[in-house]
């Protein structure tokens, strides 16, 4: 999942530095990450991993790191799966 999700941030995310480079926690907003390609990279996650974000986590924090992304994936995949 975190690579797909560095694969979608190298496409949408505009970062001045390789993702690869980037730690699952570093801070993607001190990396460069602008609020416009947090919007892109939220709608390649949503396409990728066939999810749509709710309100409650359109927030910053969700979109903080790699990992903070993942965690917030791995939350909406396991309720999506629920739901079926």
């Amino acid at each position: 999942m975190k690579q797909k999700i560095r694969e979608i941030l190298s496409k949408h995310g505009g970062l001045p530095v390789p993702v690869d480079q980037l730690a699952d926690d570093a801070d993607l907003y001190a990396a460069g990450l602008s609020s416009f390609a947090s919007v892109q990279v939220m709608l390649g996650i949503e396409d990728a991993f066939d999810i749509e974000f709710p309100d409650s986590l359109l927030n910053r924090k969700s979109f903080q790191s790699i990992a903070a992304i993942a965690r917030a994936v791995e939350s909406l995949v396991g309720s999506a799966e629920a739901a079926e």
